[in-house]
């Protein structure tokens, strides 16, 4: 048995990525707004969608990771330059997506792929992450806050086509500068 670990996400897992996708939006989003975005996607699209991501990535920072459990995969993350009108561009990544399957928090791998997010980010050449997170996320709000990430003022709304369910999200960002060992 493989001991829990992060890694570059493999093409053959896009489906996995997917599921544990859907999943996650069913968790985290409010009932209305998930049934809406799954019913706009299905799990085929998405699958789709998560393998040419990995194969061929809009750009060469691109990466999607996956964390792995039992030689499964219980979570993912995708990480890129941050598109933000006021990002610096070559300074600020992004991480677009982190979900951990539901069946699987809980149990150090959110820790084990933050780091890993942190570590792909900076190795790229970044010096800070962003991150979008629902304001009502307390959860995740606070699991990230305590690993060292903050509100920067930025705040944004999304939501259904029809406005009949919108979300409020607020930045957070950290600074991963490399450290001298001098």
């Amino acid at each position: 048995m493989l001991a829990d670990s992060v890694r570059l996400a493999l093409p053959a897992e896009a489906a996995q990525l997917a599921a544990i996708q859907r999943r996650g939006w069913v968790q985290q989003l409010p009932a209305e707004l998930a049934d809406s975005v799954l019913a706009e996607v299905d799990l085929e699209a998405m699958t789709a969608s998560w393998h040419a991501a990995i194969v061929r990535p809009p750009l060469a920072q691109f990466r999607v990771l996956a964390a792995i459990a039992d030689e499964r995969v219980v979570g993912f993350a995708a990480l890129g330059p941050s598109a933000d009108a006021d990002a610096e561009p070559g300074t600020d990544g992004l991480v677009a997506e982190f979900t951990i399957d539901p069946q699987a928090q809980r149990s150090g791998h959110g820790s084990r792929l933050l780091n890993a997010c942190v570590d792909t980010l900076r190795a790229d050449g970044f010096e800070r992450a962003t991150w979008w997170v629902r304001s009502t996320d307390d959860v995740l709000r606070g699991f990230l806050v305590d690993a060292g990430w903050a509100p920067d003022g930025s705040h944004q709304e999304v939501g259904t086509d029809d406005d009949r369910v919108r979300l409020k999200l607020i930045r957070l960002h950290t600074d991963i500068k490399a450290r001298s060992s001098v």
